[in-house]
């Protein structure tokens, strides 16, 4: 399995991350999210399921499965990266949902600290109904979200209502989108300001944990 590694430094707390549905591990969203991870002092993995990588080889262009599907996928990384010192899990959209779905159980075997989602998709885009989030309110995981105020895929307003684990620590990002993206000429905010706020939450929610 092949891994882009940013502050690759021993000793250092590693973030694994996953890619969203339709954007590969090496998009520049992806590449300034780990850079800001890294400037933080945090070890981060990217790395694509099996769908996304065919991708680059000329394989289909469909949408991916269900995110369920890629469990075994998500488990094989963990089972894959090497890593010296402390390790949280995660992603973006998609790829932190099915971190989502295997967070519990590696906690609770020990082998991880931590789950970190960018851009929950806690139900489908104008399907308010159709929730995704069933699994995040008894777990007992220490989850952080980062979650744009305005995100089509669950926004402040929506989410706030949800019966979710004293466990899961939502950072809302003021005017942002589901890639966290605030509208400039709005806010006076930018994207990469945002990616860097992320990363300085990151890093105190993990020293928090202790």
């Amino acid at each position: 399995m092949k891994f882009l590694l940013n502050g690759d430094e021993p000793g250092r707390t590693t973030i694994l991350l996953a890619h969203g549905a339709g954007a590969a591990m090496d998009t520049p969203w992806m590449a300034t999210t780990a850079g800001a991870l890294a400037e933080c002092g945090f070890r981060v993995a990217r790395f694509e399921f099996s769908y996304m990588a065919a991708r680059r080889t000329g394989g289909s262009k469909r949408p991916p499965a269900k995110a369920g599907t890629y469990v075994p996928e998500y488990l094989a990384a963990v089972d894959a990266l090497p890593c010296d010192g402390p390790l949280l899990i995660g992603g973006k959209s998609m790829g932190g949902r099915v971190a989502s779905l295997v967070a519990q159980s590696l906690y609770d075997a020990g082998r991880i600290k931590g789950l970190i989602c960018l851009g929950f998709p806690f139900h489908a885009p104008n399907k308010p109904e159709k929730t995704r989030y069933d699994h995040l309110t008894g777990i007992t995981c220490p989850t952080l979200i980062c979650q744009g105020t305005r995100d089509q895929f669950g926004s402040r307003e929506e989410v706030e209502g949800y019966p979710l684990s004293p466990a899961v620590d939502l950072f809302w990002l003021e005017d942002g989108d589901h890639d966290l993206k605030p509208r400039k000429r709005l806010t006076g905010r930018s994207l990469d300001g945002h990616l860097a706020t992320v990363a300085e939450r990151t890093c105190s929610w993990t020293a928090a944990q202790g």
